[in-house]
């Protein structure tokens, strides 16, 4: 047997390989890059559209408050000036709960409901049942009056 001198071949086995390990990593690392940049998008896409509900929604409470203050001169007549009293305390409230949704950012907003679900789950969950509800009706009326 004959001694065959192997060291240019590994030399150029292991140029090889640290050159298919170069290239391994540029290609994980421009995976992890583009990822990024995806997650950053849809993140900001995510929060942009928050910003919207959270517009709307503040329109949609005023406009909600606006309905109980005119409803309470009716309630005073039909049923008494203490019930009235009570349809502008509900519209005072919700007023002041459109102003704070317009006054917080959205992350303000996801942090304060997440407190108060872990402090009352019971209350949340009726609280959702019941929006839940009332979001079933406006949308079941709607598509009553287009049939």
């Amino acid at each position: 047997m004959s001694d065959i001198d192997t060291t240019a071949f590994d030399s150029t086995a292991a140029g090889a390989a640290d050159a298919t390990h170069d290239k391994a990593t540029k290609a994980a690392q421009g995976i992890r890059t583009g990822a990024e940049k995806i997650g950053q998008q849809a993140t900001d896409k995510v929060r942009a559209f928050a910003e919207m509900g959270k517009d709307k929604a503040g329109g949609t409470l005023d406009q909600f408050a606006q309905m109980l203050t005119d409803a309470a001169g009716t309630v005073d007549e039909k049923i008494g000036a203490q019930y009235g009293q009570y349809a502008r305390q509900a519209a005072d409230t919700v007023s002041g709960l459109a102003d704070t949704i317009r006054a917080k950012d959205v992350d303000a907003l996801v942090d304060d409901a997440r407190g108060y679900v872990r402090a009352s789950p019971g209350v949340a969950i009726g609280v959702a049942a019941a929006l839940g509800f009332v979001v079933a009706r406006l949308v079941q009326s709607g598509l009553d009056e287009k049939a």
